[in-house]
Order: C-alpha cells, then sequence, then structure tokens
C-alpha cells in the first residue's frame, strides 16, 4: 500500500478523489470507503486485455474492488451481467457494449436505482447514461485512411475489414474512412465486411478477397490492428508481401508491425490509458464529486518515427508505465487529454 498525495487538491480541482490508503482489487475490509465498481466488456480482444490491467493498476491504487465481466460479442449475456451488477448493488457500472442501441432497460434501471453507468470506449445511444469516455473513432477513421491515401497517392483498390457491425466503433471508423475517401475518387474500395475486431476472422475474409481478387488488392485498412494482422497473415501465405497495411489501437503485435514496416502505420488507443481513465470517471460519479462526464480520447499516429515509445509504454517498460498510471490517469482527468501519456507528437494541454 502507498500512500496518495495531494489529495485535497485534486479533489478542489474537480478530479477523481482517491482514497488515503490503496488496496488490491478485492479487498474490501481494509477501508470502508471501498467502492464495488461492475464490469461487463464485449469480449477480452487484445485492447480490452490491456484495459483490464490498467483498470486493475487504477483500482489497486484508489481503493476499488473490480467485478469483472465478459459477454463474448453477445448482447443477451451482456444485458445479464448488467442486470446481475444492479441486483448486486455495486456502486457504479461500466460497460464496453457490443451495440450502441443496446441495454436500453439495463441503464433504466441502474438509473432508477442510482447507479450510475459509464459507456467506455463504445458508445450507448441512451441519454440515460451518467458518462460516457469515449474516443474520437472518427478521427481515428480519417487518420488511417488518410495514411492509406499518402500511401497509395491518391488512387488504387482497397479493401476495408470493419468492425462488428452496429458497434459505434464500427460506425464511427467507417465514417473517418469514408469522410477521407470522399477526397479520393480515384481510391476504389472493392470489398467491405467486418471480422467483428478478430484476427482469425479477418484471416478468412481475406483469404476469400484474396480468392477473389488477387493482384487487383493493392492495399488493406483494417479498423483494428487485430483485422490488420489477420489480413497480413493471409497475404503472407499467399505470397503477397506487398500488399500496404494500416490498424488502429496500438497493441503490441501491430506496434512491432510498424516498427517492422509490415504495416504502414497506426493510431495508438492505449487501451491501458483509456480504461483507466473510465474507471476513474466512474469512481468519481460513485463517490459524488465532480468529474468531466464526456472526456474524449484522441489517438496520436503511430508510425517508424514515433513507434519506440509506444512500444516502451505497451511492452518493454510496461510494469513501470503501469506504475504511474494512477497519477498520469488523474492528471489527464484534470487537464482534459485523457489520451496523453508523451507519445512524441503529443502535446500536453
Amino acid at each position: 500500500m502507498r500512500l496518495l498525495t495531494k489529495i485535497a487538491a485534486m479533489a478542489s480541482a474537480g478530479v477523481v478523489g482517491a482514497a488515503l490508503t490503496a488496496c488490491g482489487a478485492g479487498d474490501t475490509t481494509a477501508n470502508s470507503d471501498t467502492k464495488r465498481i461492475g464490469v461487463s466488456v464485449y469480449d477480452m480482444s487484445s485492447f480490452i486485455t490491456a484495459g483490464k490491467e490498467g483498470m486493475e493498476a487504477y483500482a489497486k491504487d484508489n481503493n476499488i474492488e473490480l467485478v469483472w465481466n465478459s459477454a463474448n460479442l453477445d448482447v443477451s449475456t451482456q444485458a445479464d451481467q448488467v442486470d446481475s451488477m444492479v441486483n448486486q448493488g455495486v456502486d457504479a457500472i461500466i460497460v464496453v457494449p457490443i451495440q450502441a442501441d443496446s441495454l436500453g432497460p439495463q441503464v433504466a434501471t441502474a438509473k432508477s436505482k442510482g447507479i450510475p453507468l459509464v459507456a467506455v470506449n463504445a458508445a450507448l445511444n441512451n441519454p440515460d447514461v451518467a458518462a460516457s469516455v469515449q474516443p474520437d473513432d472518427v478521427a481515428a477513421g480519417e487518420q488511417e485512411m488518410q495514411m492509406m491515401a499518402d500511401r497509395l497517392g491518391g488512387k488504387g483498390n482497397i479493401v476495408i475489414l470493419q468492425g462488428p457491425l452496429g458497434q459505434s466503433g464500427e460506425l464511427d471508423r467507417t465514417k473517418g474512412i469514408n469522410n477521407v475517401l470522399a477526397k479520393y475518387p480515384d481510391i476504389k474500395v472493392l470489398a467491405k465486411d467486418t471480422a467483428n475486431w478478430k484476427r482469425d476472422e479477418a484471416v478468412n475474409k481475406m483469404k476469400n478477397w484474396i480468392s477473389g481478387f488477387g493482384p487487383q488488392i493493392n492495399a488493406v485498412v483494417a479498423e483494428n490492428d487485430d483485422m490488420g494482422l489477420g489480413a497480413l497473415q493471409a497475404l503472407k501465405e499467399s505470397g503477397r508481401t506487398d500488399v500496404p497495411i494500416v490498424g488502429i489501437d496500438g497493441i503490441e503485435d501491430g506496434l512491432n508491425a510498424v516498427k517492422s514496416g509490415e504495416f504502414i502505420g497506426t493510431s495508438l488507443q492505449n487501451g491501458t490509458v483509456e480504461l483507466s481513465a473510465g474507471l476513474a470517471v466512474a469512481n468519481a460519479l460513485a463517490k459524488k464529486e465532480e468529474v468531466n462526464t464526456k472526456p474524449v480520447y484522441v489517438m496520436p499516429a503511430i508510425t517508424k518515427e514515433n513507434v519506440d515509445v509506444a512500444i516502451e509504454h505497451v511492452v518493454t517498460d510496461r510494469q513501470k508505465f503501469l506504475d504511474g498510471l494512477s497519477d498520469l490517469t488523474t492528471q489527464n482527468l484534470k487537464t482534459g487529454d485523457i489520451a496523453y501519456e508523451g507519445i512524441p507528437g503529443q502535446k500536453q494541454p
């Protein structure tokens, strides 16, 4: 356990307060101020796995017990999980939803019982959510498509791997991609379809496209790194090593692909940082403290020029990064830039 300093100053600035002592998630006896926060995520993707580590680090430092659930991409399962957490009387609920137009009854019930429900990473189209901590997925889609348009010189044939259809991340990243494509009439979309954020599904989808389009495919735009890596595997197996790929998220394998040149770039959505911010907002609401209920995570572009620092945070110096995460999260909520982590190109407000 370690003492957290400057608590009064942080609280008066309207940011998340912290308990005087920090204890491990699940330790409800050490301090009566422990908050029990339920979590339901769409699936245990690479991004969510990294985010879970970030939430656990923040919980350990801020006297929070996490009740963790994965819905395995099943909307009814997620609804049942939220119902269960409401019935357990948790202090707050975090949802990374499967679909934007879901969980209406659960949001209403949580609100009626005074339990703040916070949508994190993917939005819920519901005015009754207590807070929404979201990435700017439109900007991320624009960023990756612009990277590819620049690489192609404004002309060529692409295929697009989408996230789960109807999820806010897919909708907004697709919108961003289309915003940029509208400026490049000589870039043709040969095919687009979902691979549900999954690497193995992207392998099969890409193999089908290679079979159908062959050498016509000039580039792959993947709405997350896992799907881009699946496409990379399929292309390698077919002997195509000349097809540029771009992704989003900045997971370990994606960053390594940028470093090796197998990806032209990605956009860093560090789940460790973003989900920690979501937990900080939920904790503040549970404690009835003032907090920004709609902070936005703006992803920095990652290329060969700055990928080494991103790799340090995500992989090689990860424990050091996790050790400082609670303080970073508190500071980011104070400044309003919840994505800041010192990547070259980022500017601290």
